[in-house]
């Protein structure tokens, strides 16, 4: 018998790539658009905080278990910034390119061009879950002004893995997959949920 799991996101990628490791366990992961449930508000400074307030909201407006994601790129000499804010980081409407331009701008002056992306996951339940499972994965890497590859999004194409001498968005898409901090989070959770 399947379980559905509302992703707390209407991520197309996220959906197909998290259901299908999802599955095996018993999970049917239903993005929360199929419920008609909004995006929640994120109003948190920490990725934790972020991921549970999707996770609880999903949940409370389906009354079926969730799953969130909260994500971003954190820069060592920016103070960890973009960090919760990466999606928005060049301001409103949200755009790749020129959260791309200012992030290069912000470092040109900088000798440390390290930075990691940081992923948390949190499968609650149901809205109230006093014991959500947390997981989380950290991809180390570097930022490089001339963007490279043509796979992923946001910043990968100036997200250098210096070991692999390749951009994720060099990478395909399971070798992103298996690497990734979102990767590597899913799975800390499917050991857990198993």
């Amino acid at each position: 018998m399947t379980q559905r799991l509302i992703l707390a996101s209407n991520n197309a990628g996220k959906l197909k790539e998290f259901g299908a490791l999802l599955a095996p366990l018993g999970y049917s992961l239903h993005a929360q658009n199929e419920f008609n449930v909004p995006e929640a508000e994120e109003p948190h400074v920490t990725f934790v905080e972020n991921a549970l307030a999707k996770a609880r909201h999903a949940a409370k407006l389906t009354g079926l278990p969730a799953l969130a994601d909260d994500s971003g790129l954190c820069v060592n000499a920016l103070g960890g910034a973009p960090g919760v804010y990466s999606a928005r980081y060049a301001g409103e409407p949200k755009s790749d390119a020129r959260n791309n331009a200012k992030l290069v701008d912000d470092l040109v002056a900088m000798a440390d061009k390290s930075a990691y992306y940081f992923c948390v996951l949190i499968f609650v339940r149901h809205a109230d879950d006093p014991q959500p499972l947390i997981a989380e994965g950290r991809w180390d890497g570097e930022i490089i002004a001339d963007p490279r590859g043509q796979g992923g999004f946001g910043y990968d194409a100036h997200f250098l893995l210096p070991a692999l001498g390749k951009t994720a968005a060099e990478l395909s898409a399971e070798d992103k997959n298996r690497l990734s901090h979102r990767g590597q989070a899913i799975r800390l959770l499917i050991d857990k949920l198993a």
